[in-house]
């Protein structure tokens, strides 16, 4: 059925790039807050609603989506001062709370509940760092998905509020003083009343807030105003001496350090990597002998020392191994290291001199869980050691690990209502354009049939040195569980394989991650698991990118496609929030030479008219202030127009909520179900997918691989 799309006058805005005139008829909808783009959204959101309402299968899968969230879930738990903090969600609670216990495992009180900040569970608690001696908390607010955050600070002991408020944060931590009289913090310039989810950020400052004084008040120690690509992250060490001002410019994985000794009463700082060189992070310190984790010299990295009297003297302590290094930390006397194998987690410890001790024995076909600063949560002068794995079927485990006797321990086991050994993950490898051998993840249930009429999401990102690796997934979850596969693509521009791997999708080598991702999908094809329409496609944000230039591609190759909070529109991405930084992975619409790189790919400027393109759902927030929202409005409107065919094209717009980040649990639920309900309206599948299974065998052997030994 061809469906009526809302009214989307075209303008006549014509812009001109390097002597090439290009349209933007729909520049309007850049405005979120005019008139014409609200009756826009609304009457989008009634198509889309409408649709929905009519796939069959919508309340069963909701019902399920709900069933599969409630469950207790748990945060890694970390350490200050003798107390010992958690964050918890009891199964369908809007936002974590934040516990304090006085011990790992223990039922604890409440700490600070976000819940009770809004009547609609919008405000989300996005940090939370207590202070050296445990009696303080500086936390982190953000409302309605925003990247903007407010500080507060709390006294544990008593519950109460401190009079300090620190407004206008954004893409920060705070970080504490050793003496607990103030915190270290990062922020732009306040912006302009109006341009508060549109306007640029640029110019990121680390600032000083001491207890007692107003925001206004604080002093600024670090500033890259005047180097606007700049991107300060400012902490300080477990031993509280050295203020460390990570620099990146922009998403572009090389660091420059900047060490402030903060007993030096001129505040002298020692300076690593000034001109950006390599991938450089600090994994703790001994005192000025600091270790470092470096991508110099390296694909996959490795550990090294130097010590701040003589930083340019380095000592290898942790070679390059075949394994990707991602992160390191020092906890108790030990380095503990995280690593990729075969993009999936190992974890490993080492003594301060850099000899193996042992491997930590991690779940087949996992990943360990960002404990918020880092996969490991431990720290000097701790013998405990805390993370959490997570697969495509383990809903979440949390782990203790002693490093004096080596034993490790299961805190809280996976919960969610799903029986994982009912199901089944396979590696698989695809052969891209240009002969690569692209590695994804497939899991499904067990004895699934191979008559290759099977359901498939497909999910990618490939981009900013990001890897993507087994999780769980609410959506996956319900979606094996009504018979279909989900499969999870390693492509290129991420970073599961090393250094070498992220150059070789970035920039004008950014076509090969949608050739690795049309590879998977024509190996999933080929091997006589499912056909082009039974295969949808999934991606949010780089890998709602991702999506629209896949369909407007290779609108054949695909039955359905889902963008979340996509980057649509490749000539403008870049003027708005921090869209600017993206130019390292996509390239400068700006700069003559990589004009066509983006101009070529770009999903908004390469939609024909007449093309059939596959059935198309395009979801963003109206608070996204990553990905403004006029990326989906955009791509809706000229893709609704140039459809040539009957499947759908919807948008759904939520409100008060932005890029993901703090989204309450119903509105994840509803969103999460609706796009499952749209996939198999879609795909035209039905509850009926969780019938009869057929075995494997069908398959041709080869193309899928036993999991690695662990």
């Amino acid at each position: 059925m061809h469906l009526t799309y809302p009214p989307a006058p075209r303008g006549v805005q014509i812009d001109e790039y390097h002597g090439e005139r290009v349209a933007d008829p729909y520049r309007w909808l850049e405005d979120p807050s005019s008139e014409e783009t609200r009756r826009f959204i609304s009457a989008e959101n009634r198509l889309t609603e409408g649709w929905l309402e009519g796939v069959s299968s919508r309340e069963e899968i909701t019902r399920r989506v709900a069933q599969l969230w409630d469950h207790p879930r748990f945060g890694v738990p970390f350490e200050r001062g003798g107390r010992w903090f958690q964050h918890r969600n009891a199964g369908l609670q809007p936002q974590p709370v934040l516990y304090v216990m006085d011990r790992p495992g223990a039922a604890g009180e409440v700490l600070v509940d976000p819940n009770t900040l809004s009547p609609d569970g919008t405000v989300a608690l996005v940090d939370a760092v207590p202070s050296p001696d445990g009696r303080l908390l500086a936390y982190a607010t953000a409302d309605a998905g925003s990247d903007w955050l407010t500080w507060r600070v709390l006294d544990i002991a008593d519950k109460t509020l401190l009079p300090d408020v620190v407004e206008w944060s954004k893409f920060s931590t705070s970080a504490w003083r050793v003496d607990a009289t103030g915190f270290f913090y990062g922020a732009p310039r306040r912006p302009e009343p109006g341009q508060e989810l549109e306007g640029e950020t640029r110019g990121l400052r680390v600032l000083s807030h001491r207890l007692g004084a107003t925001d206004v008040e604080d002093e600024v120690v670090f500033s890259a105003e005047d180097q606007p690509e700049w991107l300060p992250h400012a902490t300080v060490t477990d031993d509280g001496r050295y203020l460390v001002v990570a620099v990146t410019r922009g998403t572009r994985p090389q660091v420059r350090l900047e060490i402030f000794d903060l007993e030096s009463p001129g505040g002298r700082s020692v300076v690593i990597d000034p001109d950006f060189s390599s991938e450089l992070a600090v994994a703790g310190n001994d005192g000025s002998r600091f270790f470092l984790v470096t991508g110099e010299g390296t694909d996959r990295r490795r550990l090294v020392a130097t010590d701040l009297s003589a930083p340019e003297r380095v000592e290898e302590m942790v070679p390059e191994s075949a394994d990707v290094l991602e992160g390191a930390k020092r906890c108790g006397d030990a380095l503990v290291c995280w690593y990729l194998k075969d993009a999936q987690a190992a974890l490993r410890v080492h003594g301060l001199d850099g000899r193996f001790i042992r491997e930590i024995g991690l779940p087949a076909w996992s990943s360990l869980v960002d404990a918020g600063h880092g996969a490991v949560s431990g720290r000097a002068g701790l013998v405990l050691v805390h993370f959490a794995t997570t697969s495509f079927t383990d809903s979440g485990s949390v782990w203790s690990h002693d490093l004096a006797s080596g034993d490790t321990t299961l805190l809280h086991p996976p919960s969610a209502p799903f029986d994982a050994e009912e199901y089944v993950t396979e590696r698989g490898h695809a052969t891209s354009a240009d002969g690569t051998q692209v590695p994804y993840f497939c899991t499904h249930r067990r004895g699934l049939s191979g008559d290759g009429d099977v359901p498939v999401l497909l999910y990618g990102y490939g981009g900013f040195n990001v890897p993507i690796v087994p999780a769980w997934s609410v959506q996956a979850a319900a979606f094996i569980e009504r018979g279909g596969a989900f499969v999870l693509a390693n492509l290129r521009g991420g970073g599961e394989f090393g250094l070498a791997w992220y150059e070789g999708g970035r920039l004008e080598h950014k076509q090969r991650v949608f050739d690795d991702f049309l590879a998977v999908a024509r190996e999933l094809s080929q091997s006589g698991l499912s056909r082009p329409e039974r295969i949808a496609i999934l991606g949010a944000s780089n890998g709602g990118l991702l999506v629209g230039a896949s369909l407007t591609q290779h609108p054949e190759a695909f039955g359905a496609a889902v963008a979340e909070v996509g980057v649509l529109d490749m000539l403008r991405f870049h003027k708005f929030t921090i869209g600017w930084a993206w130019t390292s992975d996509f390239g400068n619409p700006d700069d003559p030479e990589q004009y066509p790189w983006v101009r070529a790919y770009s999903p908004l400027h390469n939609l024909r008219d007449g093309v059939a393109y596959p059935a198309t759902l395009l979801l963003t927030g109206d608070h996204d202030d990553r990905v403004v929202p006029a990326h989906s409005f955009k791509f809706a409107a000229a893709l609704q127009r140039a459809q040539g065919g009957d499947a759908p094209i919807l948008l759904r717009v939520e409100t008060s909520v932005g890029h993901g980040a703090g989204k309450p649990t119903d509105k994840q639920i509803q969103e999460s179900a609706d796009v499952l309900a749209f996939v198999e309206g879609a795909l035209g599948v039905n509850s009926a997918l969780d019938g009869p299974a057929h075995r494997l065998t069908d398959r041709p052997t080869g193309s899928l691989t036993d999991p690695p030994a662990h």
